[in-house]
């Protein structure tokens, strides 16, 4: 199971999303240009010091990281206020990678498009969305509990 971010905005939701996949064991990617400083130094200052436990992959670009997908044969799973189907409807596979988009602007047409699956966490009308990191942790935990993805212990 991985963990994509394209493009975050907000260095808190990113330092909260990298902290779950050390804690959980779980690669996570990072698709460029980043809206802060992402170098490790920055996320060193910004108090991550459990960057050493995580596997991070940084991608220059969307059409790096979808290069890079592609060559590995990964399922694409884009996490999205605009999918018509809830994630606790999706049978998760072990290799399959969670795609979130950017806070301010979600993802683009083109991450849309080469999604194998675009999936929602169904919400009350009328509001917006809920936190990307808090999106991320409800679709990781439902998708390790579905491929016994927690058996660190």
């Amino acid at each position: 199971m991985r963990i994509a971010l394209y493009e975050p905005d907000i260095p808190q939701n990113t330092g909260t999303i990298l902290r779950l996949a050390a804690c959980l064991g779980v690669e996570a990617h990072i698709v460029e240009p980043t809206g802060f400083p992402s170098s490790d130094r920055a996320f060193r200052r910004a108090g991550m010091d459990y960057l050493d436990q995580v596997s991070l992959r940084r991608h220059q670009s969307w059409a790096a990281f979808n290069a890079w997908r592609q060559s590995e044969g990964l399922r694409l799973l884009l996490f999205t206020t605009a999918a018509g189907t809830s994630y606790l409807d999706c049978a998760f596979q072990a290799g399959d990678i969670l795609m979130f988009g950017r806070e301010s602007a979600g993802a683009p047409e083109a991450v849309h498009q080469a999604a194998d699956l675009r999936l929602k966490v169904p919400m009350r009308p009328n509001l917006r969305s809920i936190n990307v990191a808090m999106t991320a942790a409800m679709a990781l935990g439902e998708a390790l509990r579905q491929t016994d993805g927690f058996k660190h212990e």
